[in-house]
């Protein structure tokens, strides 16, 4: 018996400088901070030669898109100013294009005026926004002028704050409506490609975490493609008393989760074991199911 198909479908094709970027199947987003203070160690790249060499193994082990941050956004995170956030993103991005010249990049920036000065400077092809425009309110209107894909990321406060004592009545509801609400304000501004993160660790209990990915799924009502970042997180290593560093296998098992309840892109700090899971997810699902008596 063939598998039945969701009668919600998520665009499958978003529009980067002209390049037409087709989603027809799971996409691996690759993680590079240039920060000194990112919660796990082995993403942070400050130097040209680091960045030039984390991105081109990005792209040899199969990443579909390379994200650039500046700003650290762990838990308790203070955002460091303007100047300085452009300042790390013109040397990564610099570096990157050199060596890059046709990757598809996106920017992890909550600033319109970041937002723009990438697309602009250096043909960024994603804005990927923590606060979803709730920091700079400049950003909705900044990213449909611009006219590229933007993702639309859920938090529950800031930062500094989100961890402390998160609370929802009902966190799939709460998120649903968010989205919605989100969504028509970003309509209204143009914005055409847009991809949805509820974010995971971003003003969420352990409890929250596990109830969103359980009901991922529900999360394609919205129509858009669905962003995770599970990648090394809390609700991986914590349950497990492991480190950030030791939970790359919890990291799989999470990833291959999200695949099968709907995950269009996976946002990993480790590509190459991200593209094996879709891979092996892509095998998995094109395989019949049979009826036995």
């Amino acid at each position: 018996m063939e598998k039945e198909r969701s009668v919600f479908v998520p665009r499958k094709t978003m529009q980067c400088h002209g390049k037409l970027l087709t989603i027809d199947k799971p996409m691996v987003m690759g993680i590079i901070n240039v920060t000194p203070d990112s919660f796990f160690s082995g993403s942070r790249h400050r130097f040209s030669y680091s960045i030039a060499r984390k991105a081109c193994q990005m792209i040899e082990d199969g990443a579909n898109i390379i994200d650039v941050g500046a700003c650290s956004t762990r838990p308790g995170a203070k955002p460091i100013n303007e100047n300085e956030e452009l300042r790390r993103l013109t040397k990564a991005l610099n570096t990157i294009r050199i060596k890059l010249p046709d990757a598809v990049v996106s920017v992890d920036t909550f600033r319109a005026s970041v937002a723009r000065r990438v697309v602009q400077d250096f043909r960024v092809d994603i804005i990927n926004d923590i606060s979803a425009g709730k920091l700079d309110p400049a950003m909705f209107e900044t990213v449909g002028e611009l006219g590229i894909p933007y993702v639309l990321m859920h938090m529950k406060g800031t930062p500094e704050n989100m961890q402390a004592n998160p609370n929802y009545d009902n966190v799939i509801r709460e998120l649903i409506i968010f989205f919605n609400e989100k969504i028509e304000q970003l309509r209204h501004y143009n914005v055409k490609d847009i991809i949805i993160d509820p974010g995971f660790g971003f003003g969420k209990t352990l409890e929250h975490n596990y109830t969103i990915l359980r009901n991922l799924e529900t999360f394609k009502l919205l129509e858009m493609p669905i962003l995770v970042g599970l990648s090394r997180k809390s609700m991986i290593y914590k349950p497990l008393q492991i480190t950030p560093k030791k939970a790359l296998n919890g990291t799989t098992i999470l990833n291959s989760i999200a695949l099968q309840k709907g995950a269009s892109i996976l946002r990993v700090h480790d590509v190459k074991e991200a593209v094996e899971a879709v891979k092996i997810f892509e095998l998995y699902s094109a395989q019949p199911e049979y009826q036995y008596l």
